[in-house]
């Protein structure tokens, strides 16, 4: 009994689950974040519960009560206030989280995938190829990645699908240089070398031997680009090029906004709630994601592994 609870313990997974926890332990800020992200996860998974649509409509057009111009405080019918427009704020940022969530994980998870492929055949095959493919990719880093968006989002048309390919576009650059830089690394180890001389193929080496090897990286990168790509396609959505008006977005929530910021002559936070309660929502999402993506490089960095 105790050699069986001995070789449990000496497991490799049981020393990688005590690794993790005991990062995690020392870090009460990646805690945070995953709580953070837990709850926003919680809160579009219960989208239709916390905030139930209309039957035969689209569940992320916002209801409105009316169309009088100025923003009504907290109710017991609209518990956030209404906006401009009498769109119900409370309705507009819980679907907003499953709009950010669609965006943000659509566009990185996308990116991430052709990153990967071109960055593997770059780092891989190197030579002309990988001059090929690095010389694409230094013309989309010529350009600043916001500009560059916002003039793909005009010529694709205003909407967020618009917004999910042009950030596609200009995001899997980031993914490709991370990885063809792990792959030119692996590839000298002797491991591979030795998969080359047993006869594998170079399908089989690269996603058996050096992919896995090099994806921790554009992990860490990936979950920290998440809050980066929701708070972009804010911006674009704030400068009227993403989701059309009483679309559950926070950029557009905060759109809406605009005109009440300075509140009323006597009370300049007369409509503190238009602006706040989305703004805040967007704020945590971001901080959730950046404190996530430190708690990977906490826990998958090799170099503080070693320490």
């Amino acid at each position: 009994m105790s050699k069986t609870k001995l070789k449990l313990e000496e497991s490799p997974r049981i020393r990688e689950l005590k690794f993790i926890l005991a990062r995690m332990r020392e870090s009460p800020l990646s805690i945070l974040g995953i709580v953070i992200i837990l709850a926003f996860t919680l809160i579009a998974l219960l989208a239709p519960i916390l905030a139930p649509p209309t039957p035969g409509r689209d569940p992320y057009i916002i209801p409105r009560s009316g169309y009088f111009p100025e923003p009504q405080p907290p109710s017991p019918e609209h518990p956030f206030g209404t906006t401009e427009g009498q769109y119900d704020i409370y309705y507009g940022v819980i679907w907003g989280t499953r709009s950010a969530y669609r965006i943000g994980v659509l566009v990185v998870t996308v990116s991430a995938i052709i990153g990967i492929v071109i960055g593997s055949l770059a780092g891989y095959y190197k030579g002309i190829v990988d001059e090929i493919l690095m010389r694409v990719t230094d013309v989309i880093f010529a350009f600043p990645g916001l500009i560059l968006a916002m003039a793909l989002v005009v010529a694709f048309g205003p909407g967020l699908d618009s917004i999910t390919l042009a950030l596609v576009l200009v995001g899997w650059p980031t993914y490709a240089r991370l990885i063809r830089g792990e792959f030119l690394r692996v590839t000298s180890e002797d491991f591979v070398e030795a998969a080359k001389a047993i006869g594998c193929s170079d399908l089989r080496i690269i996603v058996r031997h050096v992919l896995p090897n090099s994806i921790f990286p554009l992990l860490i990168a990936a979950s920290l680009d998440i809050g980066a790509i929701v708070l972009i396609a804010a911006a674009l959505s704030f400068l009227g090029l993403g989701a059309p008006e009483g679309y559950a977005d926070w950029g557009q929530l905060i759109a809406l906004s605009r005109n009440w910021i300075t509140g009323r002559p006597g009370d300049p936070f007369a409509y503190w709630y238009v602006y706040t309660i989305p703004g805040l929502f967007l704020f945590l999402f971001v901080m959730g994601w950046n404190l996530l993506g430190d708690a990977f490089r906490d826990i998958l960095d090799p170099m503080i592994r070693r320490r």
